[in-house]
């Protein structure tokens, strides 16, 4: 299966990347582009408490259209102000809320998502979400959606991303203008992998485009892929 065998060389390529990291884990992965703390390569206990489970959702959907050093800026800073919880979020200051998450973009916006996440969160009663309820929480798309299930919850669940669209349109197995649940279905169909291998998965893919797919023509110079281009 040509997924799998792409995950192989990836995964030989890169090493295991540890993702998602956790603002107050000491790991490193010192093959990663501009690493940072809190990954956990070949460990895939995270998270380890409902603290963790909801710090990952929150950098989810701090995420959004912005780089992780960026977010986790943002976490660190909302971190020396209050103690991560869901009733913590809902209780603060919004003038301070907004500003701690700042450096993530689209603050006022992001400020909401994530009112409407704790309250969701809070409403689980600590159960796992049904995907399509997650779906109906404003400000959570299908992408940080399948993140949170995939990350903060274990669940089988592959996240496309833009750079899964370049790599994988580069290399003819899919149509970069094909649907976010259509790719998604394509990988899940098609990758013979557990739940640890759909995070590794989508990490090496984020670690593999920011080598070869940041600045067009996408993928001209990928030493790595190429030949797993359909003729």
């Amino acid at each position: 299966m040509i997924l799998n065998e792409i995950f192989a060389k990836l995964l030989d390529t890169y090493s295991h990347q540890g993702w998602w990291p956790i603002t107050g884990y000491g790991g490193t992965n010192p093959t990663k582009t501009g690493s940072t703390k809190g990954y956990h390569p070949g460990d895939y206990s995270f998270p380890r408490d409902s603290a963790e489970q909801f710090e990952i959702i929150v950098g989810a959907v701090l995420t959004q259209n912005t780089s992780w050093p960026q977010v986790e800026t943002s976490i660190n800073n909302l971190k020396q102000k209050i103690e991560l919880t869901p009733e913590k979020l809902l209780d603060f200051d919004e003038n301070e809320f907004k500003l701690a998450i700042k450096p993530s973009g689209y603050f006022n916006q992001k400020y909401d998502y994530l009112r409407n996440v704790s309250q969701f969160y809070i409403s689980l009663d600590n159960n796992t979400p049904a995907r399509k309820d997650l779906l109906e929480v404003r400000g959570i798309g299908p992408e940080t959606c399948d993140s949170i299930l995939l990350y903060a919850y274990g669940e089988r669940e592959f996240v496309v991303d833009a750079y899964t669209r370049r790599i994988f349109s580069h290399l003819g197995l899919v149509n970069e203008k094909d649907s976010y649940n259509k790719i998604k279905k394509f990988f899940e169909d098609n990758f013979d992998g557990d739940v640890n291998d759909f995070q590794e998965y989508h990490a090496l893919i984020v670690e593999h485009a920011k080598n070869h797919y940041l600045k067009k023509p996408y993928g001209e110079n990928d030493n790595v892929l190429n030949n797993f281009k359909v003729k």
